[in-house]
């Protein structure tokens, strides 16, 4: 009954910027942590960014600077604002939500892919 439904990810060029987007919806208290992973190929997901639900933030090292992770309570929507992108952010990137009292919940997974 809970679904995550992501947008934003694309082909774009070094140096360029997206804009991910994961909304929220179903039958649920609230929404504790969010985050975005990635998953390139032959390699493990790896944490990108997370917020809070009080708003606090933190970033792979590889992102810090470039990524801005951000929060809509009201629209139960997670942002990821990728700027300055590389070659080496193609990945699938997946959305993570933490609910009260159920657990975790991801994202069926959006493709971002930046060309030199």
């Amino acid at each position: 009954q809970v679904q995550l439904v992501e947008s934003g990810g694309g082909l774009v060029q070094a140096g360029g910027s997206l804009r991910l987007s994961c909304a929220v919806s179903g039958n649920f208290f609230s929404i504790n942590a969010m985050a975005w992973h990635r998953q390139a190929p032959g390699k493990q997901r790896e944490l990108v960014a997370a917020i809070t639900s009080g708003g606090s933030t933190n970033y792979a090292d590889s992102v810090k600077g470039r990524f801005t992770i951000s929060r809509d309570n009201a629209k139960n929507t997670v942002y990821l604002q990728m700027n300055s992108l590389k070659p080496e952010d193609t990945a699938v990137y997946y959305c993570k939500v933490v609910l009260t009292w159920t657990g975790d919940y991801w994202g069926q997974g959006t493709q971002v892919t930046v060309s030199s």
